[in-house]
């Protein structure tokens, strides 16, 4: 049984773990003495951990996706923040890192965004390219499992259980493998989250961006998640943050004190799910590729338009997007 106070590694023991650039194994013969560099390529980019070679279920994300592929097409735009988005009533897609510095977010909207980062350079969406680009990805991932789940555009789960004999390698090397082949096949950087299931997966990618990995095994598990906040939990908007705040629930170490029957008492069967998420207990299976539910395009006006004539004419564009997404999906 898991407890807040597992302990993670044992300095005294060996641990072998992995180059992030060459993926040598790398051999330290104790834990608390491991090399700083690798010894084949001298890349300080190693990767420790006890259960690296264990677990299998990862979550990949492609870092600040949008702006990233305008920077690989564009180098000149390498160094200064990219915003992508359009016109002054219009929303942040997404932003560079740089900008996101500034204190500039998704779905922010674009005046504001503005007045943050003065300098920056905007550019309006090309969704077909960057669709492009996100196939690319899928289909190398799909190269390596058919276990492959995409949440969006540019992430995704992946199960490679299994799949060492099929290899020749552990899930750990396999996904190195992975990102180095999607730098140099697509041009862009991604963060990975590997753990022992879809919820810790999805945290662990986030913790370490850009081009992170970070690992969440087993057995600390509830040490791991203790500390975070609430909002880590998958489900928790601000709504709900409220409630638990109010209750003086603010940690997950919080809710991990609680038992099973006052948070279903509380909070009904959110309860259940908050016991469960902030134990780390997770039994949802990587589901492969399901049919878009619909496809759809828009746009944002700058100024309010009331002319039917200007109107029909955009509608007859949004209608011809649409009609070749349709025609494209149609042909998988």
């Amino acid at each position: 049984m898991l407890t807040p106070h597992s302990t993670v590694e044992s300095t005294s023991s060996p641990i072998t773990g992995l180059c992030r650039d060459c993926t040598t194994r790398v051999d330290s013969p104790k834990a608390d003495s491991k090399p700083t560099r690798c010894p084949g390529c001298k890349s300080p980019r190693l990767l420790f951990h006890p259960e690296l070679f264990d677990l299998g279920i990862t979550h990949i994300d492609c870092d600040a996706f949008f702006a990233a592929i305008e920077k690989r097409d564009n180098p000149e735009l390498e160094d200064k923040p990219v915003i992508i988005g359009g016109g002054q009533r219009g929303v942040v897609s997404t932003a560079c890192y740089i900008a996101r510095i500034r204190g500039v977010k998704s779905a922010m909207p674009m005046f504001k965004a503005l007045k943050l980062c003065p300098d920056a350079i905007v550019i309006k969406p090309q969704m077909e390219k960057y669709a492009e680009a996100g196939y690319q990805i899928r289909d190398l991932m799909k190269e390596l499992t058919p276990l492959v789940q995409p949440i969006s555009i540019d992430e995704a789960f992946l199960d490679l259980r299994g799949t060492e004999k099929l290899h020749g390698l552990t899930p750990a090397e396999t996904i190195l493998n992975l990102v180095r082949n999607i730098r140099k096949t697509v041009g862009i950087t991604v963060s990975v989250g590997l753990s022992h299931n879809k919820f810790l997966a999805k945290l662990s990618s986030d913790l370490d961006k850009p081009n992170g990995f970070t690992v969440i095994g087993q057995s600390e598990t509830l040490e791991r998640l203790a500390p975070m906040p609430v909002e880590k939990i998958w489900g928790v908007g601000q709504a709900m943050q409220k409630k638990l705040s109010a209750n003086g629930i603010k940690t997950i170490g919080h809710l991990q004190c609680l038992e099973e029957a006052f948070l279903l008492k509380q909070y009904g069967n959110v309860g259940q799910h908050l016991f469960r998420l902030s134990r780390g207990l997770d039994d949802r299976i990587v589901s492969p590729e399901r049919e878009a539910k619909s496809i759809s395009s828009e746009t944002t006006f700058d100024k309010d338009i009331a002319d039917s004539d200007s109107l029909s004419k955009t509608l007859w564009l949004l209608s011809e997007k649409v009609s070749l997404r349709c025609k494209k999906a149609s042909k998988g």
